[in-house]
């Protein structure tokens, strides 16, 4: 995100002498992407960011997935894998359930009120959105504060931990890559453009350094290993909350989904027109309450189409959302329309849509670029009749 900011104490000059008011030196490190070609900050530790005294490995959560075969739509009812009992010792890192994921994104979901470990991800960057609840998530950059209907950016390799203010909902994006907002949206250096649907005014980041204390503090990584996703558990001998300033382009953000402008228009629109970010292979985007088509004629619902090329996973948040009445979702709830199989409104929604002037709805969508395989999280939530419900009647019916 090039958005220049700069926190705390920083020389005039990049690369050259920061001293403590003891006179000792502040240890520089640079934070960058795709090796020194891209957006990047510079970070002023007051020890040595290198330094650890132990490493041991950390046993992940179940990572491992199933092909959605034979090829089937389905329902995820994803606020029943959590029972109130579990939320009080669960916290938003190791008590994610993989719910679908592939090479280049990762889909996950917690209900978690305790304070997690220190983490970071080394394999892309992570945006959580907030279904319910709120929190302050601390960062070598410093702290955020979390709500419902924020978007959480952390950028690859960002230190940090989730600290709840009650029971909190998150729904975890985990790239192989980094996010960003749509090229599209964007200038060539980078300013986000008049037809983008938010903008800088809306990305809220740190606004003061954060400074830990501790001795052998454990940080949890997870990093690629020779058979796929795996952790390591290190051990520093002083807090790596230790950053008394830093400046650039690169560090974690909150955008609130209720900033985001919708872009309407006189006929149905398609989804790219509700993008909000893009990662490698992948795009998030937001449908939210909104003025709908306008031509006497138009019919609002979505016309049926065939995601030749991608998967389509939406997330109900909030409201009521049109095309899906009659199929049992609701809040909490995923569906996953795979590319091959032509999907669109449950039977009656078509016609009943028709003079509707708002829709009152909120989802997430993500859709991805190569298929999406079930995680344990969505075989222990899957509605089986979902498959049927455009028909009346199927193998579960």
């Amino acid at each position: 995100m090039a958005y220049y900011r700069q926190l705390g104490s920083v020389p005039p000059k990049r690369h050259t002498q920061h001293r403590t008011p003891d006179g000792d030196l502040y240890f520089e490190e640079l934070m960058g992407e795709e090796g020194f070609s891209s957006d990047s900050s510079l970070l002023y530790h007051r020890h040595i960011p290198s330094a650890i005294v132990d490493a041991t490995v950390w046993e992940l959560p179940d990572q491992s997935t199933t092909p959605n075969h034979p090829l089937m739509p389905r329902h995820l009812k994803l606020h029943e894998l959590f029972s109130e009992s579990v939320i009080a010792d669960t916290d938003v890192v190791t008590g994610r359930r993989l719910v679908l994921g592939n090479a280049d994104v990762r889909l996950s979901y917690v209900v978690a009120s305790k304070t997690s470990p220190l983490y970071r991800n080394s394999i892309g960057d992570e945006m959580v959105y907030i279904e319910s609840g709120s929190a302050t998530v601390e960062t070598v950059f410093g702290a955020l504060q979390a709500q419902q209907g924020d978007y959480v950016l952390i950028p690859r390799a960002t230190t940090h931990r989730w600290i709840p203010d009650g029971p909190l909902r998150a729904y975890a994006i985990e790239a192989n890559s980094h996010i960003a907002p749509p090229k599209r949206f964007l200038s060539k250096y980078g300013q986000l453009l008049e037809n983008a649907p938010y903008c800088e005014r809306d990305l809220h980041g740190p606004t003061e350094s954060l400074l830990g204390e501790g001795t052998d503090v454990e940080v949890l990584v997870k990093h690629r290993g020779s058979t796929g996703i795996v952790g390591t558990r290190y051990v520093y001998p002083q807090h790596p909350f230790d950053v008394v300033g830093w400046d650039g382009c690169l560090y974690p953000y909150t955008f609130n989904i209720s900033d985001y402008e919708p872009i309407t228009g006189r006929l149905h629109q398609p989804p790219p027109a509700h993008q909000a970010f893009e990662g490698a292979n992948f795009v998030i985007c937001n449908f939210v309450p909104r003025k709908v088509d306008y031509h006497p004629l138009a019919i609002p619902v979505p016309y049926y189409h065939s995601n030749v090329d991608s998967d389509e996973i939406m997330f109900y948040v909030g409201g009521d959302y049109e095309a899906r009445k009659g199929s049992g979702i609701g809040q909490g709830s995923i569906s996953v329309h795979p590319g091959g199989h032509a999907h669109g409104p449950q039977p009656g929604a078509y016609e009943r849509s028709i003079g509707a002037e708002f829709f009152d709805e909120l989802a997430v969508m993500v859709d991805t670029f190569r298929p999406l395989e079930l995680g344990e999280g969505a075989l222990a939530c899957e509605d089986t009749g979902y498959a049927w419900t455009w028909a009346g009647r199927g193998p579960n019916r």
